[in-house]
């Protein structure tokens, strides 16, 4: 069993990171942090809160289910800072890669060394089993592309509105 799948900890200059596995109880937190992670996008349209409200539900409704048919093994975890809800981190793999499928870390809870400690560990994990961890960055998203370009990941693909980004053991 490995770290993802049962409850885990890190700690690093004074925060202590875990994960713990997503149960049904978490939707309404779940939804919120994907929520967090849209509010720039949602600023910018003339919706009441209703209708964001709707289009948040079913943006993260569509999400899921494309994560659950692209990766049904899929790590579903959510992050926890100093034992508070911070975020959550999705993780697929198969015979070549780590897919990092999604990763959201509530506002309050950045800039603390919590998104580095998890990657590292992906990192560490890619390493121990020789594969590629790979991303895709909303290309207007230029804070998170900084970060993984920080973390090593290189561009291997640009998607449209995505950037496709991998990190490959021994490349550092």
């Amino acid at each position: 069993m490995d770290s993802f799948t049962k409850p885990s900890s890190i700690t690093s200059d004074s925060i202590d990171v875990s994960l713990r596995p997503v149960t049904d109880a978490d939707q309404e937190f779940l939804i919120g942090v994907y929520a967090n992670s849209r509010a720039a996008e949602l600023a910018q349209v003339e919706w009441d809160e209703s209708q964001k409200d709707a289009f948040i539900r079913w943006q993260y409704a569509m999400q899921k289910q494309e994560y659950e048919a692209r990766y049904p093994a899929a790590r579903y975890n959510i992050i926890l800072v100093d034992g508070a809800p911070a975020g959550r981190i999705w993780v697929g793999t198969d015979d070549t890669q780590i897919r990092l499928l999604d990763i959201a870390i509530l506002k309050e809870f950045q800039n603390r060394g919590v998104g580095t400690l998890l990657l590292r560990q992906l990192m560490d994990e890619a390493t121990r089993s020789n594969k590629a961890v790979r991303h895709m960055v909303f290309m207007l998203n230029e804070n998170a592309f900084r970060f993984y370009e920080r973390l090593g990941f290189k561009t291997i693909e640009d998607a449209g509105g995505y950037m496709h980004m991998e990190w490959l053991p021994g490349q550092d």
